[in-house]
């Protein structure tokens, strides 16, 4: 039989419906609730307060500024957790985890998409650690205080971090709060590798040599990576998996075998972008998650790198981050 798999995803965007329309985790219906966590056999959800900026602000008809934007979203996210108390729980170190695994309750560690809230002020680096945010995404799809994105031109592309950046990256080092650089330029990732002291994260990128797509990490940069600890996070959303868009369960199995192959099973993991743009056929809710494992253990990996792959290597970074044991 199986062995139970530890369920980790590292992003979804499900705080925005929360936050905006006014959902809970009770009653929204899309990828991501209580119930569909649960079925899907959930041990570690981390909710991203994405924040939106220029377009997709106004798409989202989003009319507060960034910083205002993710205090909003914080105290969202407190009163879901005072609210599902009962089920789930925020995290904010290793103690906090292996508590609610031996209570019987999920866990949900806070990250950030975006670094446009810092606005170049570093003291907002401790203001976001001491209100729970564990992980910050440096960039979105726009320029901020702290570097550039990812970017079809190549010379964009090589952008690196801004001075106020690196900054950020020291400071982030010294909190033991996770450095994740989906969406960043391939340029500010590498100023992330030759900078940071800890283990990093891609949280929901794919493979750029299986997807020629700007978001996704070359082989070299996986290497680096690895070498580095850290952990790319494989996502659902289609335009990352195949170019042609259309994906589904196979495409992200095909991602992960590769992407294991270059940097070792120990250094991926899955990042779905549930409530956001991820979601393919075969794993189009949290509840279905368990097909991808099924379907791994029919495609040449054992239920020891599943292991791995759903939450072994997220808890070994987080035990090579001494912030963040206790």
């Amino acid at each position: 039989m199986m062995k139970p798999m530890n369920i980790f995803d590292l992003h979804c965007d499900t705080l925005m419906p929360i936050y905006i329309d006014g959902h809970t985790l009770q009653n929204w219906t899309g990828h991501i609730n209580l119930e569909k966590l649960q079925k899907g056999g959930c041990m570690v959800q981390c909710f991203a307060i994405y924040i939106p900026t220029n377009r997709s602000a106004e798409y989202h008809n989003v009319k507060e500024g960034p910083y205002e934007y993710w205090k909003g979203c914080v105290n969202a996210f407190d009163k879901e957790m005072a609210a599902n108390a009962d089920v789930i729980r925020q995290v904010r170190c290793m103690a906090d985890i292996e508590k609610n695994v031996k209570e019987g309750k999920m866990s949900a560690p806070l990250t950030i998409e975006n670094g446009v809230a810092l606005d170049g002020k570093i003291e907002r680096v401790q203001e976001f650690y001491d209100r729970g945010a564990r992980m910050i995404g440096l960039t979105w799809n726009y320029e901020n205080s702290v570097g550039f994105p990812c970017s079809d031109d190549p010379e964009l592309h090589k952008l690196g971090l801004k001075p106020f950046g690196l900054e950020v990256v020291a400071k982030m080092d010294e909190l033991g709060m996770v450095i994740d650089t989906s969406h960043l330029s391939e340029g500010g990732f590498w100023d992330v590798v030759k900078h940071s002291k800890n283990p990093f994260m891609a949280s929901h990128s794919c493979a750029r040599a299986l997807c020629d797509h700007r978001r996704n990490l070359t082989d070299e940069q996986m290497r680096a990576l690895a070498r580095k600890g850290g952990v790319a996070q494989v996502t659902f959303y289609e335009g990352f998996l195949r170019k042609d868009g259309k994906a589904d369960i196979l495409d992200a199995i095909t991602h992960l075998k590769h992407m294991a192959k270059v940097m070792g099973v120990e250094h991926i993991g899955i990042g779905t972008d549930f409530d956001g743009d991820g979601g393919v056929p075969g794993i189009a809710s949290a509840s279905e998650v368990i097909n991808l494992t099924r379907m791994l253990l029919k495609n040449g990996f054992s239920e020891a790198d599943l292991q791995l792959i759903w939450g072994g290597n997220f808890l070994r970074v987080m035990n090579e981050i001494q912030n963040f044991k206790s």
